[in-house]
């Protein structure tokens, strides 16, 4: 395992867990005790943990999980959630959507609406995508025109990114944007850990007349690790009735319509 792995895995272990302890980390990941706290040591210079004596524990600050760790988190409000954003959504209209979990119920929401769902020849509406698991979800959908953009799939995310993605969405114009993020800070804006899925849903947002935030309540007032966009280019956040009002109210103050579900 190299140390980029290594250092995948370390933040993977504190997104489940909230705390490392290094010498239970340098048995998991076969490396001695050394190793690991010159890791947790990087990765706190870079404000993704903070260290303490014997390890470190969470910060405030959202980490990349797998997919498949990440399903299973708040899986009610991210249907509440899901639900509100395809409401937006009316035929004719063009979206784009991100990758992420959130963003994967709202396709599923939009897709189930009975206006979507029409088994005539024309699609009534087209969906922009760079997560191959949302393009496979809706590519049986016969009223829906699914454009998927090229790029290079992240496993973790179902992203595709690089340059050939961003080469497609500089051609596309869209009324909705629906962005899943890491984090989202009512003055810094919205993250994501990884730099190249950051570059993606900046573009996305980008050729948006509308960008829609949909997250759940605990990636607010954080930060991650690139920035997708300020506060100033989002228009609206989605998220669960659990969000601590004063980050609401700092939100809307920052010109932002937050809807709460």
């Amino acid at each position: 395992m190299d140390r980029h792995e290594r250092l995948n895995t370390l933040l993977e272990m504190i997104g489940q867990h909230g705390r490392i302890d290094v010498d239970r980390a340098a048995g998991k990941l076969s490396v001695s005790p050394a190793t690991v706290r010159r890791d947790l040591d990087h990765l706190a210079s870079r404000q993704l943990l903070t260290r303490t004596r014997g390890g470190a524990v969470a910060g405030n600050v959202a980490y990349d999980l797998p997919g498949r760790h990440r399903a299973s988190r708040h899986t009610v409000e991210k249907r509440r959630i899901a639900e509100a954003a395809a409401r937006l959504v009316e035929r004719g209209m063009v979206i784009g959507c991100n990758g992420g979990t959130t963003t994967t119920e709202v396709s599923r929401a939009i897709a189930s609406r009975p206006e979507f769902n029409d088994r005539g020849s024309s699609p009534v509406l087209t969906v922009v995508t760079n997560a191959v698991n949302i393009a496979h979800e809706l590519t049986v959908r016969q009223s829906i025109r699914l454009v998927s953009t090229g790029g290079v799939a992240r496993p973790q995310s179902f992203e595709l990114t690089g340059h050939l993605t961003g080469i497609m969405l500089e051609e596309v114009s869209l009324d909705l944007a629906f962005i899943g993020v890491d984090a989202v800070d009512p003055l810094r804006g919205a993250y994501a850990n990884h730099e190249a899925e950051a570059a993606v849903n900046k573009l996305l947002a980008h050729r948006a007349k509308k960008v829609v935030v949909v997250t759940d309540s605990s990636k607010l007032g954080g930060y991650a690790f690139a920035r997708i966009c300020p506060t100033l280019d989002i228009h609206m956040l989605i998220t669960d009735s659990a969000a601590e009002p004063d980050l609401v109210s700092a939100f809307e103050l920052e010109g932002v319509r937050v809807t709460l579900v």
